[in-house]
């Protein structure tokens, strides 16, 4: 080979050699093998780190009808004892084993700027905020999503289903054009014993359980019915959570996220609304528990925003999302399994 050829060989391979690296070529190796989404519509997190409002279990402005009953229930003397009451499952474990990311001064954010639902779900889903998803019109996605993406692979295909209370659901998902396994439009519990089911005997590995109560109670001006959907979600997390710990095809390798599509606004009025011009509805949580994501305790978490969930739903099993879809957030890499020993 002649000098100039050789010179000219060198400067071609050399951006190529400068790209690559181990983490370019292969995601780091994970137990996780399945992973279950799940999420409530609207819970605020406000709720999730305090427990209940005191202020809103009332008459007015929380449109209680049995105050008596309601703070027997959730309101105890202080935050930590309401959060315990109202979020158990999600205090004691998820919170100490895995990650909750959201609270004061540890912001999750929405980057979509509508402050609703089917734009949060599409962050969610998908790993962006999209424009023109601006309403709740029962109109197909035109972005595809995680799990369509994952369900074109041959690991995953007729392995990924979808529950969820709201019948905007099979349009969010694309059902027509992603083939995936969605059904919707019940009430709470009956949208829960079906995942459940499903999860039992089908054995999915990516599973999404979207449930509505709560969001549909907080518009209507019922704290009390808030409450109770959202203690509700916390006991169908540990129900979930306790399954898959009993079937040997999922037990010790199986992650839950949690999240919300959107926030809410403050007292007094705040909490029933959400939206581009409601004050902090922007703001919710995510919780991360499973075999690589580090146990955090009460050590502080960075800010995340709603799109970063779908890269960490993929990287958790060990899948690229980012490099198919650019504009997705990066993954929660505390998480991840090269957070360990951090």
């Amino acid at each position: 080979m002649s000098m100039l050829r050789l010179v000219a060989a060198v400067a071609v391979a050399l951006p190529l050699a400068s790209a690559w690296s181990p983490a370019a070529t292969a995601a780091e190796p994970t137990k996780t093998k399945n992973v279950i989404l799940m999420m409530s519509d609207g819970i605020r997190w406000q709720e999730i780190f305090r427990g209940a409002e005191p202020a809103l279990i009332s008459e007015k402005p929380g449109g209680v009808e049995n105050v008596e009953e309601l703070k027997s229930l959730f309101g105890q003397k202080t935050a930590e004892a309401r959060r315990e009451a109202l979020f158990p499952f999600i205090t004691e474990v998820v919170a100490q084993q895995g990650q909750l990311y959201g609270n004061d001064g540890e912001e999750s954010r929405v980057t979509n700027g509508k402050n609703f639902s089917y734009p949060g779900y599409n962050e969610v889903f998908t790993g962006f905020g999209d424009p023109r998803i601006d309403s709740n019109d029962k109109v197909n996605n035109p972005n595809i999503t995680v799990f369509e993406w994952l369900n074109g692979q041959d690991a995953y295909r007729d392995k990924v289903a979808a529950f969820g209370s709201w019948d905007c659901f099979p349009f969010i998902l694309n059902s027509e054009r992603s083939g995936l396994k969605v059904v919707a439009g019940q009430r709470d519990p009956a949208t829960f014993e079906k995942a459940l089911e499903t999860l039992k005997n089908d054995k999915p590995r990516v599973l999404f359980i979207g449930l509505g109560g709560t969001d549909g109670a907080a518009h209507g001006g019922r704290y009390d019915n808030y409450l109770k959907s959202a203690h509700f979600f916390d006991q169908s997390v540990k129900t979930v959570w306790e399954t898959v710990q009993s079937m040997p095809e999922y037990k010790d390798q199986t992650t839950l996220i949690l999240t919300t599509d959107h926030g809410r606004g403050g007292l007094p009025d705040g909490w029933r609304h959400h939206g581009e011009k409601v004050e902090g509805s922007d703001r919710i949580w995510i919780g991360v528990l499973g075999p690589d994501t580090p146990a955090n305790g009460d050590s502080p978490l960075p800010n995340t925003t709603q799109s970063q969930v779908a890269a960490t739903l993929a990287s958790l099993l060990g899948e690229d999302y980012n490099a198919q879809q650019s504009k997705a957030g990066a993954p929660l890499q505390r998480a991840l399994p090269q957070a360990q020993g951090r």
